[in-house]
This record gives structure tokens, C-alpha cells and sequence, in this order.
């Protein structure tokens, strides 16, 4: 642990360590009752697991200042079920486990840059860009005189990612893919050939 913080301190966005894990507050709110000391309620998302807390914290308690850092890193291959990260800055490589990445994993491409999480000296997790440019590898063809407004059809993207899309998108065509939302369709970047 790097230090102590107390309550007080707390803000949205505040990575703290509670019980030698890092979480991140989602939510948080100082309570003053009308008997009865006052306290904090907060919503807390661990950057390991990802699960979500509650817990409540008396005014005043102290929580641990996670020992955290972001590194620049570009991804560069998947071998078995490790996506190996390279630093831009001194070229170390890392890896991180499927398991690990998550929902994240069906955005990375080759050469893509991300922000890899490390808690302790280790990667724990990494912070996608806001969207990604992926190519279309399988869709269906639009069926000529379906012209339904907003319907839409799936398409799987080079990352095995399945993501809904209007039917004038066909199969080579590159799609702008919003990350946040778990894979949105935004636009068409190119035309495929």
C-alpha cells in the first residue's frame, strides 16, 4: 500500500485498497443522521474481479492508496490464451490472460494502443480507447427490397465479435466499433473490396 486516505477524501473515479484489493468508487455519499455518528455510504468496483461492494465506512475511517500505475502499451499478438502487450517506452512485454481481459479481449487487434492496469508490478487489466475500427470477416447479404427502416443484421467483426449492424454493410467493409457499450456499431469506416 502506498499510503492512507480517509473519507473525507473520497471523490468518483477514486482508486482505493481495501483489504489488499484495488477497487474503484463508482458511488459515493457522507451521511450525517440525526443521532448517531455520521458515515459514508459508498459503491465500489474491484479492478481485479470487476464484482461490486457496498460497503459503509464511519467518518473519518482510513482506506489504503492501491499501489497502481497505467502504462502506454501496444498490443501485438494472441498466442494460446495470453494477449502479450509490448511497452512503448522501453519495449518490455506482457501478457494477459482471457480470463482476465474479459468482454475487452473482443476488441483487440494487432498493433492496437491501450492503457494496461498494474496493480503491485502486475497487469491486472487494461482501459480500451473509445472505439475501434474492426473488419467485417462474416455477414449476410442485405435481402433486396428489405428496406424495413432500422433493421439491422449481424456481422461478425475480425475479432470474433458479434455486433449488430444496418444491412447495407457487407462482408471486407470496416466498421468504427463504440467499446463502451460492449460493442456498438457507430459507422463504416471503408468499403470493403
Amino acid at each position: 500500500m502506498a499510503g492512507v486516505i480517509d473519507t473525507s477524501e473520497f471523490r468518483n473515479g477514486l482508486k482505493i485498497e481495501l483489504d489488499g484489493e484495488p477497487f474503484v468508487i463508482e458511488y459515493f455519499q457522507h451521511v450525517k443522521p440525526g443521532k448517531g455518528s455520521s458515515f459514508t455510504r459508498t459503491k465500489i468496483r474491484s479492478l481485479i474481479s470487476g464484482r461490486v461492494l457496498e460497503p459503509t465506512l464511519k467518518s473519518g475511517e482510513k482506506v489504503g492508496v492501491p499501489d497502481i500505475e497505467e502504462k502506454d502499451m501496444e498490443y501485438l499478438y494472441l498466442q494460446g490464451d495470453e494477449f502479450h502487450f509490448m511497452d512503448k517506452h522501453n519495449y518490455e512485454q506482457t501478457f494477459l490472460t482471457e480470463e482476465v481481459l474479459g468482454d475487452a479481449k473482443n476488441f483487440l487487434k494487432e498493433n492496437i494502443n491501450v492503457s494496461v492496469l498494474f496493480f503491485n508490478g502486475k497487469a491486472i487489466g487494461v482501459t480500451l480507447p473509445n472505439s475501434v475500427d474492426l473488419k467485417v470477416t462474416k455477414c449476410d447479404p442485405g435481402v433486396r427490397g428489405d428496406t424495413v427502416s432500422g433493421a439491422l443484421k449481424p456481422a461478425t467483426m475480425e475479432t470474433g465479435l458479434v455486433v449488430n449492424v444496418p444491412l447495407f454493410i457487407n462482408e471486407g467493409d470496416v466498421l468504427k466499433i463504440d467499446t463502451r457499450e460492449g460493442g456498438k456499431y457507430l459507422t463504416r469506416v471503408a468499403v470493403g473490396g
